[in-house]
């Protein structure tokens, strides 16, 4: 039996006889046992059992990411195109759903749907999940009356930017968790393993070459004052953390100094262009004008250089000034990008040079963080050996100098 839903919250399983007397049972939300009760009465179920869904030791709220959101897009536009009515779809996807918050999100759509708000509003309650961007799109469809095709382009979207930003995941989190593996494996050798030799060598009874007295004095700092550099550091990433999150001269001044790295930052440039390009092209496809379209292209490039930067192409397209000339000025991308994209406003084709110019450079970026991690594992394994390595060889000097003399 197909699971019920209507708003609410609790998930509530239960057991019943339908119509012809055969016994089932499913799993429904609502916001008490007595509308569940109600809802199936409806359906022709007699219930027998119904009680809330018990939750695991280990289970809880799983939270809803922008993939589960992508994934949604595809399945509500596959539904549409097949010609599955729209409140039908959002019960086979919301029930089908294994994420309990996103089947709730999803159902409490439905409802809205189903009590006769436009697509677009149900969605624009949640901004949250969706952005202005995928509300003016589904709008754009609902008034076109291509709905399903708005929705295969918002699923395409979502789907590329996912993507790419997985693929910059991808380049920043293996050299970083190299690195945090690293300083663990140093702490350690500095609080256990140093404290060993240096009893060792006090029975030596000659000086300690210079490099193995700094690792033993590096040692006795860490373990005699080791509690406040770790408090000090603790703080200092609270508080970076902190005024990031809050602060958007901060995060401009570090996108910024992100787009100078050497190697990450024409990663992260590519990435921006291709985000640019790609939204430009869902927006402009979709018959949104270009001004208003500029409007949330710039907010989807996910790097604030970009977005201040976009913003100003926007004020100048809006006072009669071509999109090329407007990203001339702005000397943020390449003259490729700049050229293609004039191509496409010459021959009225914007939608589908942006689009070629967001394969391009998607693919680009693809082939670049393959190429980082080939590069960044030499280069983390000397960084590693060093360390290591370093530490070994300050321990076994004053051996080897023993050994030298005997």
């Amino acid at each position: 039996m197909a699971e019920t839903a209507v708003a609410g919250s609790t998930p509530f399983v239960w057991e019943g006889t339908d119509r012809k007397g055969n016994k089932i049972k499913g799993k429904s939300m609502a916001a008490n046992e007595a509308a569940v009760r109600a809802d199936l009465r409806r359906q022709g179920v007699v219930p027998s059992r119904i009680r809330k869904q018990s939750k695991g030791l280990f289970s809880g709220t799983a939270r809803i990411t922008p993939g589960d959101i992508a994934i949604f897009s595809r399945q509500l536009a596959t539904m549409l195109a097949a010609g599955i009515p729209l409140v039908q779809a959002f019960e086979i996807v919301g029930n089908g759903h294994e994420n309990a918050s996103m089947q709730k999100l999803i159902l409490a759509i439905k409802a809205d749907v189903e009590g006769g708000s436009a697509l677009a509003e149900a969605l624009s309650k949640h901004p949250l999940y969706f952005d202005d961007l995928f509300v003016n799109l589904v709008e754009s469809g609902e008034q076109a009356g291509a709905l399903e095709t708005l929705l295969d382009k918002i699923a395409t979207y979502k789907e590329k930017t996912e993507a790419i930003k997985k693929k910059i995941k991808k380049a920043l989190t293996y050299p970083a968790a190299v690195v945090v593996v690293a300083f663990v494996v140093t702490i350690i050798l500095m609080i256990f393993v140093i404290p060993a030799f240096e009893d060792l060598f006090k029975g030596f009874g000659a000086d300690l070459p210079a490099f193995t007295r700094m690792v033993i004095s590096a040692s006795q700092f860490i373990r005699d004052q080791g509690w406040i550099l770790a408090m000090f550091l603790g703080g200092a990433v609270y508080a970076f953390m902190y005024f990031k999150k809050r602060s958007r001269a901060m995060r401009h001044f570090l996108d910024r100094m992100t787009l100078k790295t050497p190697i990450i930052g024409p990663i992260m440039k590519k990435a921006a262009i291709a985000r640019y390009a790609r939204t430009l092209s869902t927006m402009f496809s979709a018959g949104v004008p270009l001004v208003e379209a500029l409007e949330s292209v710039a907010g989807a490039t996910g790097n604030i250089v970009y977005e201040v930067g976009v913003l100003k192409m926007k004020d100048e397209v809006s006072t009669g000034q071509r999109l090329q000339q407007a990203m001339e000025n702005v000397d943020l991308f390449p003259n490729m990008v700049i050229q293609m994209i004039a191509v496409g406003e010459e021959s009225g084709s914007l939608d589908e040079m942006s689009a070629k110019v967001a394969d391009f450079y998607e693919e680009d970026v693809d082939n670049a963080v393959d190429n980082l991690s080939s590069l960044l594992e030499p280069m983390i394994m000397a960084i590693l050996g060093v360390l290591v390595g370093g530490l070994v060889v300050a321990m076994y000097l004053p051996i080897f100098k023993m050994g030298s003399v005997i």
